[in-house]
């Protein structure tokens, strides 16, 4: 192994056209505080969950943070929208029952 560091310079110009777009448009925020804030309870709680010592307490607990996340994001409070979840998807027996419960969708027949 290396201790070698990349040359910044190198770098820079080598993702000059990835750089270049954000003074080309103005849709591109420049930070992405947004996501870290949304993350940061995740970050600071991590070894409270040491209990995901399993693939499969991993996998769930990554689909449970996603659900909550995508929830929040949809303006959803994430908890009533755990309860309606966990509550209606045993008796969802069809794909399009099943889609009625993604985030996006209770929030278009709330609104």
């Amino acid at each position: 192994m290396s201790n070698v560091r990349p040359d910044p310079v190198f770098c820079t110009l080598n993702q000059w056209d990835n750089l270049i777009k954000y003074i080309e448009s103005g849709e591109y925020p420049i930070d992405n505080n947004l996501v870290e804030n949304a993350i940061r309870p995740f970050v600071i709680g991590r070894k409270n969950w040491l209990f995901s010592d399993t693939q499969k307490g991993a996998r769930a607990s990554a689909n449970l943070y996603s659900l909550i996340e995508t929830a929040k994001a949809n303006g959803l409070n994430a908890f009533e929208y755990l309860e309606k979840v966990l509550t209606d998807l045993p008796n969802a027996s069809t794909t399009d029952k099943i889609e009625a419960l993604l985030p996006w969708n209770v929030k278009n027949a709330e609104g």
